[in-house]
C-alpha cells in the first residue's frame, strides 16, 4: 500500500506538468482566434434584393429631378385619379392627345420617366412605376368616344379607402396590389403625385420598412378551442 502511493503522486505531479505547460498554448489561440461572425450568408443573401427589391427605391429616387420631388402640387384628386380607370389598379387612359408611332415604340418615357411641366395639360407630368416596360399603348390607350360602342352592365368595383391603420399614428397598411406598382416614389411623391396620397418623407426610401400591404385585412380571432 505504502508503494502505490510515491506511483498515484508521480502521475499526478506529471498531469499538472503537462497543464501547466498547455495553458500558455490556450491562452494564446484564444486570444488570437477572431470570433465567426454569425449570420454572414444569410446577410449577404438578403442584401441582394431585400423587402421586395427594396434597394430600387433608393435608385429611383437618386434618378429623379430635385425639382421635382419638391415641386408644389398641381391639385390632382383621388376623383380625377379614379375618372380615368375602369377600376381601381387598372391601367389609366391617356388623357392627352397621341402622335401616331412611326417607331416601333412611342417615346412616352421623354415625360413619364422624370416628370416635368407640361404646357398642355398645365401641370406636371405624374411618373410611371414601371419604366423599364416600353410597349405602353399594350395597357394604356387614348380615349376615342366617351360612348360605349354596345351597352353593358359593368359596374366598377369600389377603390379602396385610405388610413386604416390598426393602431393611432401607426403607419397606414398599403391598400393595393404591388405588382407593377412597386415603385412607392412614382405615386407618392412630387407635384405629379395626388394631394390625398403624397407623402411628405420620400427621402426614407424603404417605404416598406413601415407600411405593408394589407393581406389579411379582417381582424384575427383565436379559437378557443385551442
Amino acid at each position: 500500500m505504502n508503494n502505490s502511493d510515491p506511483k498515484i503522486g508521480k502521475i499526478f505531479l506529471g498531469f499538472a506538468a503537462i497543464c501547466v505547460l498547455a495553458l500558455p498554448f490556450i491562452v494564446i489561440s484564444a486570444i488570437s482566434k477572431e470570433p465567426k461572425k454569425p449570420g454572414t450568408v444569410l446577410e449577404d443573401t438578403q442584401a441582394a434584393g431585400f423587402d421586395q427589391n427594396g434597394d430600387d427605391l433608393y435608385l429611383t429616387y437618386d434618378r429623379i429631378s430635385q425639382v421635382y420631388l419638391e415641386g408644389t402640387s398641381t391639385g390632382r384628386t383621388l376623383e380625377e385619379y379614379y375618372s380615368r380607370r375602369e377600376y381601381a389598379g387598372s391601367p389609366p387612359f391617356i388623357p392627352h392627345p397621341v402622335e401616331e408611332a412611326e417607331k416601333p415604340r412611342l417615346d412616352c418615357l421623354t415625360c413619364h420617366a422624370k416628370g416635368g411641366w407640361t404646357e398642355e395639360l398645365k401641370r406636371n407630368t405624374p411618373l410611371t412605376p414601371h419604366p423599364d416596360q416600353t410597349a405602353c399603348l399594350q395597357c394604356h390607350v387614348p380615349v376615342t368616344t366617351e360612348i360605349l360602342f354596345i351597352g353593358s352592365n359593368w359596374a366598377s368595383s369600389p377603390p379602396p379607402s385610405l388610413g386604416r391603420a390598426h393602431l393611432p399614428g401607426a403607419p397606414p397598411p398599403i391598400p393595393h396590389d404591388l405588382q407593377m406598382r412597386g415603385d412607392c416614389i412614382a405615386c407618392h411623391v412630387g407635384p405629379g403625385a395626388v394631394n390625398a396620397i403624397r407623402v411628405e418623407h420620400p427621402m426614407r426610401g424603404n417605404c416598406r420598412q413601415c407600411h405593408v400591404p394589407d393581406g389579411n385585412p379582417a381582424t384575427f380571432h383565436r379559437n378557443s378551442e385551442y
